[in-house]
């Protein structure tokens, strides 16, 4: 079993499915060299593989990281690098090319409170270098 997402011209992920195991290719039909080949011949669409057990550039089962990211609609493959990574979440955070995740200008508070980002709060800080960007989320 691998899990394929599928393109669309922007290169943007608009569907994923589950499929036949790359290594699986005595099945494959004839004139295809891989099932991510075959795929995009049956649909039209630029497919890609996707691991599953891949985050941050990191196999969850310690095996070889593939592509990033594991590929959910409206991710962005990157061609150059081959990886998957989701949308930028807030116009000030930076994408990491180590682990192909989002990260905040300023570190999250190390403590015991649930924080949540306010973009505007980080926006509105006049000070220099900025600290605020983080709020603590209240759950009642």
């Amino acid at each position: 079993m691998a899990h394929y997402a599928f393109l669309d011209e922007n290169n943007i992920v608009t569907e994923v499915i589950v499929g036949n195991d790359e290594d699986s290719t005595d099945t494959l039909p004839e004139g295809f060299n891989t099932w991510e080949d075959w795929y995009a011949d049956f649909t039209g669409k630029t497919c890609k593989r996707t691991s599953y057990n891949t985050k941050g550039n990191t196999h969850n089962n310690g095996g070889t990281a593939f592509r990033g990211n594991y590929a959910g609609i409206g991710f962005i493959y990157d061609v150059d690098n081959d990886v998957f990574y989701e949308p930028q979440p807030f116009s000030s955070w930076i994408l990491n090319e180590n682990t192909w995740l989002w990260d905040a200008p300023i570190n999250k508070p190390n403590d015991d409170n649930f924080y949540i980002w306010n973009e505007n709060l980080y926006a509105g800080d006049t000070n220099t270098p900025k600290i605020l960007g983080w709020e603590i989320y209240n759950i009642t």
